[in-house]
C-alpha cells in the first residue's frame, strides 16, 4: 500500500502458540480506507485482531495506533488511544439480562466522546427494536445493529469488525453495509473488517489482506484484484503458457482440477492479448483466495 497517514499499522508482528504461529505480519490501515481481512478458519485473523486490541502479548513486532506504538505508551496514554478504537464482535457479547439502553449507558460512561444524539439516530436508521428489550431476546441481526449503534456513537476513528454480516439476512446486511459506507464519509476514519462473505468486501473494501496459516499471502488494492483473471486451461495449454516465458516464474498460481487447470493471472488483459484463444474469466476475491491458498506457484 502507498505510504500515508495510518490509523493502524502492524510491523512484523509475531505470536506463537503450541500448534500455531502468526509470523511476521505487517499491514497498514490508512485513514480514509477500508481494509478487508480474509482467510480460512484458523488462518490467524482472530489472533491478529487480538493483537490490535491488546488482549494478547506479542512475541515480536509492534502495533501502532494513530501514529503511536502502543508498547511505548503509559497507561493513561494507551487508554486515550483505545478510546478511538471501536470493536464489533461476530457474537453480541453483552450481558444477556441487560437492555440495549443499559448497554448504551455503559458506553456513555466509558467513552467520553459518546454521542447520545448520534446513537438515537443510528437506532432509528437501523430500525433497532425497543431499547428496553434484553440482549438475550435480540435476534442475530438486532444484536449486530445494537453493537454498531453503540460503537459508532462512541466516537471511534478506527473500527475493528469481526464478521459483522455473518448470519444476517440480505436486507439487514445491506443496512449494515450502508451505515458503514456513510460512517466512512469522514476521511479521517478507517475500518479493518474480517469477513467470509467476500462479495461484501468487493463492494466495500479499498484493500484486501489475505492471511493463511499465520502468514501474509496478499496485500493489495481491490483495483488490483479487478485486473486479475482466472484462465481455464487444458494440460497442453498450461504447458505452453509456462514454456513461453510471457509470465515470469512464480507469478502464476495453478490449481489442478479434474479436467482442466485453473490459473490465477496477475493481469487479465495481458494474458488475453497473449493467448486470445484461451478461456479466461475475471477474478473475484473468492477466486484469488482459493487459488493463492490451494494453488501451486508456477
Amino acid at each position: 500500500m502507498m505510504q500515508q497517514v495510518c490509523n493502524l499499522r502492524l510491523d512484523s508482528i509475531g505470536k506463537s502458540y503450541d500448534d500455531f504461529a502468526l509470523e511476521q505480519v505487517s499491514l497498514d490501515v490508512p485513514a480514509g480506507t477500508i481494509v478487508g481481512l480474509i482467510g480460512q478458519n484458523g488462518a490467524g485473523k482472530t489472533t491478529l485482531m487480538k493483537a490490535i486490541l491488546g488482549t494478547i502479548s506479542l512475541d515480536a513486532g509492534s502495533v501502532e495506533l494513530f501514529g503511536h506504538i502502543t508498547a511505548d505508551l503509559d497507561e493513561r496514554e494507551l487508554l486515550a488511544i483505545k478510546e478511538r478504537v471501536g470493536y464489533v464482535s461476530a457474537v453480541t457479547g453483552y450481558p444477556p439480562q441487560m437492555t440495549v439502553h443499559d448497554v448504551s449507558r455503559i458506553y456513555q460512561l466509558a467513552y467520553p466522546r459518546f454521542d447520545r444524539v448520534f446513537f438515537d439516530e443510528m437506532c432509528s436508521r437501523l430500525t433497532l427494536e425497543s431499547l428496553d428489550k434484553p440482549v438475550k431476546d435480540l435476534s442475530r441481526g438486532m444484536g449486530m445493529k445494537a453493537q454498531l449503534a453503540c460503537v459508532l456513537a462512541s466516537g471511534a476513528d478506527l473500527l475493528i469488525l469481526d464478521e459483522p454480516t455473518a448470519g444476517l439476512d440480505p436486507i439487514v446486511r445491506d443496512e449494515v453495509l450502508d451505515v458503514l459506507r456513510s460512517w466512512m464519509e469522514d476521511e479521517r476514519r478507517s475500518i479493518l473488517i474480517s469477513s467470509h462473505i467476500t462479495s461484501d468486501l468487493e463492494h466495500l473494501a479499498d484493500y484486501i489482506v489475505l492471511i493463511d496459516d499465520g502468514q501474509l499471502l496478499l496485500d493489495c488494492s481491490t483495483e488490483d484484484i479487478v485486473r486479475m483473471g482466472v484462465a481455464h486451461l487444458r494440460t497442453a495449454e498450461l504447458e505452453r503458457v509456462l514454456a513461453d516465458g510471457t509470465f515470469a516464474p512464480g507469478t502464476l498460481h495453478v490449481l489442478d482440477r479434474e479436467l482442466s487447470h485453473a490459473v490465477l493471472v496477475p493481469d487479465r488483459r495481458s494474458f488475453a492479448a497473449a493467448y486470445p484463444e484461451f478461456a479466461l474469466d475475471p477474478a473475484d476475491i473468492a477466486d484469488v483466495m482459493t487459488l493463492l491458498v490451494k494453488g501451486e506457484v508456477r
